[in-house]
């Protein structure tokens, strides 16, 4: 299996090699990526450059599971975490285009718990969806102050009533609504919106009707099928032991992110991600049919809409829409999100007026360096980036 693993990868980078819409940014991109990999000792990634949907050039480097000498190849499953945040904001804005409910509904409406969070700015009855969506609701960040990460905790709250418990010690941080600051559980509230709206488990509604119509086939939640299960690459965390030594751990291949899946739960090779952003940027390809069904799963108008400024994030040219991140680029507007869980880190980023795009994502986190892997990291996403001009 390893040799067949090996050749798989041998003859996608042949092919890729050869491609000759190569950006001339390429070779900087990978550069940054290598040199992330390398301050990192990240164990596996991969970098691809994409144009209407489809990979123009990739790189895949280092491991899928390092004890079983597993290489990185195009079918190698990973987990993207915030990303998935870009599922539950597209659906809540299906819900609105089919009038079921108003960016402007009060979340107590849907969620009348949310009132015992304690609001020193007014009434709770005022935190609206479209301020969910942008990250100016007032919700506390950090997301769970309470954990202390040791072992016997799990990995995420697992139930409903555990997130409800939390609500009366809890407070909202600044006048909804007047600025930015990134919320977590705004968006398990917004899956509890769109279950109450539909009568469906969160993860069945994105199955119905967004990944079922999009043709998004190796894409799933929390425990990876079992026919799925030889791609599923494992994850790591560069640590260090009291005298020093830095080491790498191997967290496992499965994890449970509990209830908190809708805001960062979800797991697939890269050529799905891909065909996500196939249909965020309308790259039908001249199809008619593949035209209406993207209409059909939301309006190009509604994304656009979307992809216009909410709040500034911070820093000059940085800001968010509805449930995406914008970034000016020279003058050039990028749209899209990164993600962080377990040892998993990742971007999705295009143009929306070219199609063209950028994804990457390893699979190690690095608990030692924290500054300089955060360059890294912004670093390898600005090279990226770069490309997409």
């Amino acid at each position: 299996m390893r040799s067949l693993l090996t050749g798989i990868c041998a003859a996608f980078t042949l092919t890729t090699a050869t491609q000759a819409q190569q950006p001339a940014a390429w070779p900087a991109a990978v550069q940054a990526f290598d040199q992330l990999m390398k301050t990192d000792s990240i164990v596996g990634g991969s970098l691809v450059f994409f144009r209407d949907g489809r990979p123009v050039v990739r790189h895949d480097a280092g491991m899928a599971d390092r004890a079983g000498r597993v290489p990185i190849t195009p079918r190698s499953i990973f987990h993207y975490g915030s990303i998935t945040k870009t599922l539950t904001a597209v659906a809540i804005m299906q819900l609105r285009d089919r009038g079921m409910l108003s960016l402007d509904d009060p979340i107590t409406r849907w969620i009348p718990e949310l009132r015992q969070v304690h609001n020193p700015y007014g009434s709770m009855d005022a935190i609206t969806i479209r301020m969910l969506l942008s990250h100016s609701s007032g919700f506390q960040n950090p997301t769970w102050p309470y954990r202390r990460y040791v072992g016997w905790e799990p990995f995420e709250p697992t139930r409903w009533e555990q997130l409800v418990a939390m609500m009366p010690y809890q407070e909202i941080r600044f006048t909804p609504g007047s600025r930015y600051s990134y919320s977590n559980p705004a968006y398990i509230y917004l899956a509890r919106v769109i279950e109450a709206l539909t009568g469906d488990p969160w993860q069945s509604y994105i199955y119905k009707n967004l990944w079922s119509p999009l043709g998004i086939r190796d894409s799933y939640f929390n425990l990876t099928p079992w026919h799925l299960s030889l791609w599923r690459s494992n994850n790591y965390t560069l640590v260090q032991d009291s005298s020093g030594a830095e080491r790498v751990e191997d967290n496992g291949r499965e994890f449970n992110p509990g209830i908190t899946i809708p805001n960062g739960g979800w797991n697939a090779p890269l050529g799905d991600l891909l065909l996500w952003a196939r249909f965020l940027t309308g790259a039908t390809g001249g199809d008619a049919d593949r035209a209406k069904l993207d209409e059909v799963v939301l309006k190009r108008a509604t994304l656009e809409e979307m992809w216009r400024t909410v709040v500034p994030v911070g820093p000059p040219g940085e800001s968010v829409g509805l449930g995406f991140f914008l970034t000016d680029l020279d003058g050039t507007q990028l749209v899209g999100h990164t993600g962080e869980q377990a040892g998993f880190r990742s971007f999705l980023f295009f143009n929306p007026k070219t199609r063209a795009g950028v994804a990457g994502v390893v699979n190690t986190t690095n608990d030692v360096r924290g500054e300089e892997s955060g360059r890294a990291f912004q670093a390898a996403l600005r090279a990226a980036q770069t490309m997409l001009r």
